[in-house]
């Protein structure tokens, strides 16, 4: 796989970045992408393991040790080192319906397992594979695919993110007529109003759905099942239904002055400024950081969307508050190659803060104690509060605890909840009789079934495994177009 002695050769190098500091002038992609030279010889550093963790994608000490997609990495990196671009993409489609947005936004769990970890750095996998997806796009390869045959089975897809894409894309190239339902203006969910713009651009979005709408898959927009369409009628009209509506209700803060005003959810928060970009509308003003001091609370993805954004709006300062411990900048002893390693990550979120206000927003083992809000109910700033471990003496459980007198006050105008999600939104589950399980998802009959109490209901995504990552997104729906499929016809001979 690769060159032999490509890993010795060669130093891992990146798709170039932007300077913080200036990327923040707008709302655009910020990566530049290698020569084809550079980008050959990073495919070279691919070495041929005896047992290539990047695509095992299996559960190692609680956390997923290569790609989910069981991606085939070792071989397009072979067929991209040695220049055939189009059997490269043959493999990566194989396994993976949308690689152009995996290779934006994917935390690549298979650059975590990469062998070349153990000694020295890993293979530039997620940019490889956004080489190839890009040049096969501008080749012309990657065209709408019409069945030659058409079923008479007909599927409705509630939801029309990259679980709903997923599964729409493996059932049509099965021959089944596919309807997806999306409530908003545009498709995509989360990809389109979730994730911001210089993350992933909104054009590579509608490029996909243009795809797919030209392979014959409907789009029905501004449709809420519940509200614009009952759920009976749904179960009427398709031999089945697949829920890929995601877990959006958000985890709230029951905190003293949780009801200022711009004490605000993080995702309404990333929505307005997507829209503000792609519409050229106002952001609202309660929505619009420019001018304020900003506090992001939360530790994930989305709280650093936010941070980004916040910063691309003129914030006057950005703070993070964030329950856990700073993490290591070494893998440590107790957490060995392959499990995902367990070190301080900075994403462009951070790396931009630090670069406009010169040091980085992160402020660890905190939390909020309390929102302090004017004679006018206005958040005016926030009351934090330090933390630090402690073991429960009977459960031997270790839970983050206040520490007495070091409570502190910083300025703040808008405060930004990015501390998760507790499931699905209750309307859908009531819209259909089904019930949620103690996380708030949709319970289904077996793992890869992904069937629910109804038969002729199937759950796929976020609204079943919990909020997650959209690799994960995508194996739900490949998944669920599996079983769906065999539901219908009594077999499949579509892929996991």
């Amino acid at each position: 796989m690769g060159k032999p002695t490509g890993f010795i050769e060669y130093e891992r190098k990146g798709n170039r970045a932007l300077d913080p500091a200036e990327r923040v002038k707008n709302y655009q992609e910020f990566y530049t992408p290698l020569s084809e030279k550079e980008r050959k010889e990073q495919a070279a550093r691919c070495k041929d393991c005896g047992v290539p963790f990047c695509q095992a994608g299996c559960y190692i000490d609680g956390m997923v040790s290569g790609c989910p997609l069981n991606n085939l990495v070792p071989e397009w990196n072979d067929f991209l080192y040695r220049g055939n671009y189009q059997q490269a993409w043959h493999r990566l489609h194989k396994t993976n319906n949308f690689p152009e947005f995996t290779s934006r936004v994917c935390p690549a769990f298979c650059e975590a397992a990469c062998t070349g970890l153990l000694h020295d750095t890993a293979v530039t996998n997620r940019d490889n594979e956004r080489a190839i997806v890009e040049y096969s796009f501008e080749q012309g390869w990657i065209q709408p695919q019409v069945p030659s045959v058409r079923t008479d089975k007909r599927i409705a897809i509630i939801g029309s993110g990259p679980a709903g894409l997923a599964a729409a894309d493996q059932l049509n190239s099965r021959g089944h007529h596919v309807t997806i339902y999306e409530r908003d203006d545009r498709p995509g969910g989360l990809l389109m109003y979730g994730i911001p713009t210089m993350k992933l651009g909104k054009n590579i979005v509608m490029r996909r759905i243009h795809l797919m709408e030209a392979s014959g898959i409907k789009f029905v927009l501004n449709t809420e099942v519940g509200k614009d369409i009952s759920a009976q009628d749904l179960l009427r009209q398709y031999d089945a239904v697949i829920l890929a509506c995601g877990a959006t209700d958000p985890r709230d803060l029951n905190f003293a002055g949780r009801d200022a005003e711009g004490v605000e959810f993080a995702l309404p928060y990333l929505r307005s400024s997507i829209r503000s970009v792609l519409d050229g509308t106002e952001i609202p003003p309660v929505l619009n950081a420019a001018g304020k001091n900003v506090l992001v609370i939360g530790g994930g993805d989305t709280a650093n969307d936010c941070i980004g954004t916040a910063v691309r709006q003129g914030c006057k300062s950005v703070v993070q508050f964030t329950r856990q411990a700073c993490l290591p900048l070494e893998r440590p002893a107790d957490n060995p190659w392959p499990q995902r390693a367990r070190v301080l990550k900075t994403d462009y979120g951070q790396e931009e803060a630090a670069a406009v206000f010169g040091k980085d927003p992160r402020m660890y083992e905190t939390k909020v104690k309390e929102f302090l809000k004017n004679e006018e109910g206005k958040l005016v700033g926030v009351k934090g509060i330090k933390l630090k471990k402690k073991k429960d003496a009977k459960t031997g459980r270790v839970k983050m605890v206040e520490i007495a007198g070091s409570e502190f006050e910083i300025p703040c105008e808008l405060a930004l909840i990015a501390s998760g999600f507790q499931g699905v939104e209750k309307s859908t589950a009531d819209a259909f009789e089904l019930p949620l399980d103690g996380n708030g998802n949709l319970p289904t009959t077996s793992e890869k079934n992904h069937a629910t109490s109804n038969p002729k209901v199937f759950a796929a995504g976020d609204c079943r495994r919990g909020a997650s990552l959209v690799v994960w997104a995508i194996r739900e729906g490949r998944e669920t177009a599996k079983a769906v499929d065999t539901f219908l016809m009594g077999y499949s001979n579509l892929p996991d």
